[in-house]
């Protein structure tokens, strides 16, 4: 019996705390004038922000492989050239000369191939009569195997001649645009360790490439289909749009910042976009359409004494119409962008005043619960 009182007791001891403060509640929220805005139906979107460079989807650069001087050339910036088209022409006086050299060099191999083949000739039918000896035999042989190796490296040598002599002739090797020339007529070319680039090439600046640098944190949500949006500082009131086409696995670090490559592909019918522009771009990751949504700050307000709502279940406080004080109502959270938040719940519908703050009854703007505004007067004490 004593216990069934104990329990008794101890209810009637937890409702009236509740009673007392739910109205120290009350009285806390009589003066206090909510900020509020009203829950709205629309699209919530989550996007990754990051900055990228614009690129011809194929650059190909045009050098030399062979040293000279520049005798001609017969393109320029902007030009739009045909694969297999002069693009320069290097001096082919000396590649001429070695040319006529080489060419000269086999002729005197074909001879002394002919004069070896005539001494062997000569020597063969007298190994059956046994009046040469086996070194004589071995001689006219080893002769004629060696004029013939040199006269296959004298056609080798004029072969590679010949062909650093088209070399000195440098052609298209793709359709495109000329986008940069890095000589000029009379310049001399050195190819002794690497080709020297002549000119960039653009296959094709009406379908363009955008590489984009995003951040390790936020690489886990982009995924190759997702579409893009960015803009240039050419065209500041434009929205171009494109499409992640790769993910680059190699990782770069700059100041212990690590980002990964992202390449979206771009259209660029009309010509806009230029090679080297810096691009603002937006990745659309995540869609939520038409669902109610209100500010991402209403799930951070809590008036004053009112308890925490435990993490499974948050609230979003409710001002309804003539009434002063906020009601809680427990909601689901889905996407959010940061700003705005879809939320979900039993009671809330589009137009509802959420609680976003609060102003103090003077109209002075209030701070949350436990904080000090520096910026508010304060009476002293």
């Amino acid at each position: 019996m004593r216990r069934t009182w104990a329990w008794v007791l101890a209810g009637v001891v937890v409702v009236a705390g509740g009673l007392i403060a739910w109205r120290a509640l009350e009285r806390r929220t009589e003066n206090v004038v909510f900020r509020t805005e009203g829950a709205q139906r629309g699209d919530v979107r989550v996007q990754v922000s990051a900055t990228g460079t614009l690129q011809a989807v194929t650059t190909v650069l045009v050098g030399s492989q062979i040293s000279g001087t520049l005798q001609a050339l017969y393109a320029d910036f902007n030009d739009r050239v045909q694969r297999g088209q002069i693009l320069a022409q290097l001096d082919p006086a000396f590649l001429k000369a070695q040319a006529a050299q080489n060419r000269a060099e086999l002729v005197q191999a074909d001879v002394a191939v002919n004069q070896a083949e005539r001494d062997s000739a000569r020597v063969w039918p007298l190994q059956e009569g046994q009046l040469v000896s086996p070194a004589e035999i071995d001689a006219a042989r080893t002769a004629l195997d060696r004029a013939r190796a040199a006269r296959a490296a004298a056609h080798a040598a004029l072969e590679r001649a010949e062909t650093n002599l088209r070399y000195a002739t440098i052609r298209s090797p793709i359709d495109g645009v000329v986008v940069s020339r890095d000589v000029d007529v009379g310049q001399t070319v050195a190819a002794s360790l690497s080709a020297p680039t002549l000119y960039t090439i653009a296959n094709d600046l009406t379908r363009m490439q955008l590489e984009v640098a995003v951040d390790e944190a936020d690489i886990g949500m982009v995924a190759t289909g997702q579409n893009a949006t960015f803009t240039v500082d050419a065209y500041p009131e434009d929205s171009f749009r494109g499409r992640v086409h790769q993910i680059r696995l190699a990782p770069e670090t700059v100041q212990n910042v690590v980002t990964y490559t992202v390449v979206i592909l771009v259209e660029n019918p009309d010509l806009k976009l230029l090679p080297g522009m810096t691009a603002n771009v937006s990745i659309l990751v995540k869609e939520a359409r038409d669902v109610l949504k209100v500010p991402a700050a209403a799930l951070r307000f809590r008036p004053p004494g009112a308890p925490r709502a435990g993490a499974a279940a948050p609230e979003i406080w409710v001002v309804a119409a003539g009434e002063s004080r906020p009601r809680p109502v427990r909601v689901t959270v889905g996407l959010t962008d940061g700003t705005f938040t879809e939320v979900s719940g039993e009671g809330l519908g589009e137009g509802a005043q959420i609680a976003l703050g609060l102003n103090g009854a003077g109209g002075g703007a209030a701070t949350p619960q436990g904080a000090v505004n520096p910026f508010v007067p304060r009476r002293p004490r």
